[in-house]
């Protein structure tokens, strides 16, 4: 078109500066409880925002974009801050009155009718001869538009003759006037039909026609320029006249050569008005005067009159002469004529399409004060974060549903362990998979590891070594007090009644009952010790073979069962054809079986990564934003959240999919298996397949017991070395304690003999001098054995009626606190007068022998009682047999060094020589007795009472020389204290004999 018509763009408001930083700052301070200086920044480039837009900008797309970022951010800052009051100065764009305003709503109207100011101007500045500028031109137009409508429904009692909703009215219906326009000239470029030309033409006319109209009320108030009056009106004529000769020519063209005439003689009437008006303007046009008219408005309306009402006459002369020649038509008067149709082809588009868009949005940007979350939104928020878990929640519960679905309906099948068999049927042979089963490697990497830090032999030889250690140790012990009875007793025949040193027997009698009792139990350790090692000699081949590398050997040996490479269904010769048949059929089942295993593995792996994606969009999702900006829409949050949660449904279809695929694979596994089983479950393959899995699992069995027995054997062993570092610890002991007493007793006795001696060297010249040497008496004749022993064994305190009780404990105990003088030695013994016959031991008493009789009674007082546990019987090999070295604990800390031996108090006379009462009619009185009293406690009886010696008194000695003195009896205070009941491993209770096994032995 040589002729662009021209276009009216809305004049934009001026404004001051604002500060925004104080009044926000204020706010984030009281309503929010925070610091302002931390949100510095975002005042700073608020009022940045807000400068760039308002400030120095111009009409073009830069300008409008930071028009949209600055009204962006206004609507999320109101959001925050409603209450915030701020001065807002802007000045009329039509009167350039200054208002005031402190709403953030004034400031928004006022950006907003800046946007759409800046919308006219880039829709009036576009070039409409170029396709894409006609677009942009009709588009921008129509935007304009729908700015206004939001001021005109938003915004009430404006303040300011602009924002009016008559003059926003007036503005809207001017925009859309000048977007039908846009549009009539794109569909005439264009050659569109000429009905449908008119019909637009007809809507642009009679819209600028009702802007005419409306003009006149704003006329003598100085609100909108005169020119635009004045265009308005050109162009209302210019369309009525468009309008007429578009609908002529459609009339023409359809016969209608009479309607043609009359419409094209209007257009002319219409067209030459326009021109004499477009005339008169272009004489009166300034550009300075008019800046939102483009400053070629004037020509540019002439020359497009002029031209059409050129048109129009030439068009109108053509009719007249072809009506005048040819076709004769007669002529109605114009108001007869039919009226032509308007289309409306040009509406609004509102704001919210427009910032809607991701490019406008990019432009926005972030919230500026995106930190600032009010306490609703969190609390919407954590409401729709709820929603999001319950969603995620079931489709997991979903997912782990069907997992357990098909793992369960697969074991229940038997098909992963049935799969192996037929495989190894269609192949031919037994194998198919690992010859040595998981357990059998699993037992024989734990025996390996135990074996390589602590082999069994190893233990053996620990054991053995003990055991050897402590029977020296008890035989020392054993050997050093036989030395020292045997010593004071021969010290004893040689000075007769001179030797005042107590026995050793009755002070050694606690000892003795100790190793005994140690001796007991290191024999029934022996025992326990044999069948250990005849448990480990039962399982040493199979744990040895376990633990080679022949172990696979071994498997494959008996799978085989002799056969060699025979075929699973190779049974009878004649039956080749038929076996191959039935493992191809056998075949194609198990490959269609593996297909559906290898498709539900991909329906798993799918909907794992399903469920994944869905967690992660979960996660990812903020609805902050849409929450705050529909802060004030009271009740839309079930809405909502509808909405948003159907962002999820997608990964909802897809995994409910998949549970319906994988049902359907299922039921197609459990017929393929079904027909499978019923096929090959009755073949000469799966007979000889039980028995090769018969005889694999008799060799598993093996190999099972023989671990039993190694753990069993290992189990027995650690015990057993347990029981004899303890037994250690007690033989050590009691060997020193024994060492102790034998060098205090050495020591009294060379004090002792010394004494004696240096009497009898003073009292041998006083005698030779008091009297003649007489002659020698002959020697007296040697008394019968019987007689020597009876002396020997009563001054032992042995009793010839076997068993008897103990003296009863002393009721002021080991030390009453009573004072005497100090004795003559450690141990005071004080004998009867000489007798003549204690010149019968010519030779020492012999030792008293290793045997120890039974006693039932109660035992002395270094003894405890005997504990309630009866003894167990030992069992056979087929059992558990007793343990001895769970008894171990009775023995801790038993012995200990002994301290000095204490002054002797007086104690009254031990009933161990009632026994004797018989033999002798007047016994002396009871001596003054010394106690020998180590700090150690006493030693437990080990489940049985301890009994004196078994030796039978010999018989009265018929000699006529007077008695000899009553035998003493001398308490050992060895026991301290009495003992309390037997500890099993740690823990009161009762316990058993020392010397049997308990039955968790050897577990």
């Amino acid at each position: 078109m040589a002729h662009q018509s021209p276009m009216v763009s809305i004049p934009k408001k001026s404004t001051d500066e604002v500060d925004w930083t104080t009044p926000i700052r204020n706010v984030i301070a009281q309503s929010y409880g925070e610091s302002p200086d931390n949100y510095a920044a975002e005042c700073s480039a608020l009022q940045r925002c807000r400068q760039d837009a308002v400030r120095g900008a111009g009409s073009d797309l830069t300008a409008r974009d930071l028009l949209y970022k600055y009204f962006g951010q206004l609507e999320l800052l109101e959001l925050r801050f409603s209450e915030i009051r701020v001065n807002f100065p802007w000045r009329d764009a039509f009167t350039n009155k200054l208002t005031v305003q402190t709403s953030i709503a004034y400031e928004k109207a006022s950006i907003i009718f800046q946007i759409a100011a800046t919308h006219s101007a880039i829709a009036a500045s576009q070039n409409r001869s170029d396709p894409e500028g006609l677009k942009r031109s009709f588009h921008y137009f129509r935007t304009c538009a729908g700015m206004l409508t939001y001021i005109n429904d938003n915004f009430l009692h404006a303040p300011s003759t602009d924002l009016s909703r008559d003059v926003i009215k007036f503005l809207v219906n001017t925009i859309l006037a000048q977007a039908t326009e846009v549009f009539f000239e794109k569909c005439r470029d264009e050659k569109k039909g000429n009905a449908l030309i008119s019909k637009i033409a007809s809507q642009t006319s009679f819209m600028y026609s009702s802007l005419a109209e409306e003009v006149k009320e704003f006329m003598g108030k100085g609100i909108f320029d005169r020119n635009w009056v004045t265009l308005i009106q050109i162009k209302a004529k210019y369309f009525t006249s468009v309008a007429q000769y578009y609908r002529g020519l459609a009339d023409h063209a359809a016969g209608k050569h009479g309607d043609a005439l009359v419409r094209f003689t209007v257009a002319e009437t219409n067209a030459k008005d326009a021109q004499r008006l477009a005339a008169t303007f272009d004489s009166v046009f300034v550009t300075q005067m008019s800046p939102t008219l483009p400053p070629d408005a004037g020509p540019s309306i002439r020359d497009l009159t002029k031209a059409h009402f050129a048109v129009c006459s030439e068009r109108k002369a053509e009719a007249q002469r072809d009506n005048d020649l040819i076709y004769n038509a007669v002529l109605p008067t114009p108001e007869a004529l039919p009226s032509i149709d308007k289309t409306a082809v040009a509406t609004p588009i509102p704001i919210q399409d427009v910032y809607s868009t991701p490019d406008v949005q990019k432009v926005i940007g972030p919230d500026l004060f995106t930190k600032l979350i009010p306490l609703s939104v969190h609390e919407s928020a954590s409401v729709y974060s709820e929603e999001k878990a319950k969603l995620v929640r079931a489709e997991v519960e979903n997912t782990e549903s069907a997992e357990v679905e098909v793992r369960s309906a697969l074991e229940a099948l038997g098909v992963k362990e049935g799969l192996t068999r037929y495989r190894a049927i269609v192949e031919g042979g037994v194998g198919g998979e690992e010859e040595i089963p998981v357990e059998v490697r699993r037992w024989r990497e734990d025996i390996g590891v135990m074996e390589e830090r602590e082999p069994v032999e190893g233990l053996m030889g620990d054991l053995n070594r003990l055991k050897d250690n402590v029977k020296r140790e008890l035989e020392a012990a054993s050997r050093d007090l036989d030395v020292e009875s045997r010593d004071c007793e021969m010290m004893r025949v040689k000075y007769e009644h001179l030797w005042t040193q107590e026995p050793s027997a009755g002070l050694t009698r606690t000892m003795r009952q100790d190793l005994k009792s140690h001796f007991e139990a290191l024999g029934a350790a022996a025992q326990s010790d044999q069948q250990v090692v005849a448990l480990w000699d039962a399982v040493r081949g199979d744990i040895m073979l376990l633990l080679s590398p022949e172990l696979e050997d071994v498997f494959r040996a008996s799978t085989e069962n002799g056969a060699g490479g025979e075929s699973l269904l190779d049974l009878d010769v004649g039956n080749d054809a038929q076996d191959s048949n039935e493992r191809t059929k056998i075949g194609q089942f198990v490959e269609e079986i593996d297909e559906r295993l290898g498709r539900l593995n991909k329906i798993s792996r799918e909907r794992n990564e399903v469920l994944k994606d869905l967690k992660e969009k979960v996660q990812n999702d903020d609805v902050s934003h849409l929450l705050l900006v529909n802060r004030r829409n009271a009740g839309v949050e079930p809405t909502l959240f509808a909405v948003e949660l159907e962002k999820f449904r997608p990964y909802q279809q897809r995994i409910s999919a998949t549970l319906h695929a994988q049902q359907v694979v299922i039921q197609e596994i459990t017929q393929l298996w079904k027909g499978l089983k019923d096929m090959a479950g009755r073949g000469a393959g799966a007979r000889k397949w039980e028995e090769r899995e018969k005889r694999k699992k008799d060799t598993v069995k093996r190999f099972s017991r023989a671990r039993d027995v190694y753990m069993e054997a290992r189990d027995g062993l650690a015990k057993g070395l347990q029981f004899y570092r303890e037994l250690t610890e007690l033989a050590t002991q009691i060997k020193r304690n024994a060492g102790e007493f034998v060098s205090s007793r050495t020591g009294e006795r060379e004090r002792l003999a010394g004494q004696l001696e240096a009497q009898k060297r003073l009292s041998s010249p006083a005698v030779s001098g008091a009297a003649p040497s007489l002659p020698e008496k002959p020697p007296r004749p040697p008394p019968p054995p019987s007689t020597g022993l009876e002396s020997s064994f009563a001054a032992m305190g042995i009793n010839k009626n076997g068993p008897g009780s103990p003296p009863p404990p002393s009721s002021r105990g080991p030390w009453n606190g009573a004072t005497s003088p100090p004795p003559p030695s450690q141990y005071s013994y004080n004998a009867a007068p000489p007798s003549s016959s204690s010149s019968q031991y010519s030779s020492p008493p012999p030792v008293p022998p290793q045997h120890y009789a039974p006693q039932a009674s109660a035992p002395s007082a270094y003894s405890p009682a005997p504990p309630s546990a009866q003894p167990q019987s030992p069992a056979g090999y087929g059992s558990a047999p007793p343990d001895p070295y769970a008894n171990l604990g009775m023995f801790t800390s038993q012995f200990s060094a002994p301290p000095p031996p204490p002054a002797p108090p007086q104690q009254p006379q031990s009933p161990y020589g009632q026994a004797y009462s018989s033999s002798y009619q007047q016994p002396p009185p009871p001596p003054q007795q010394t106690h020998y009293t180590p700090s150690q406690p006493s030693q437990p009886q080990y489940g049985q009472s301890q009994q004196p010696y078994s030796y039978q008194q010999p018989p009265p000695s018929r000699s006529s020389l007077p008695p000899p003195p009553r035998p003493l009896s001398y308490q050992s205070q060895y026991n301290a204290q009495p003992p309390s009941a037997p500890y099993s491993n740690g823990a009161p209770g009762s316990q058993p004999p020392y010397g049997q096994y308990q039955q968790s032995y050897g577990r």
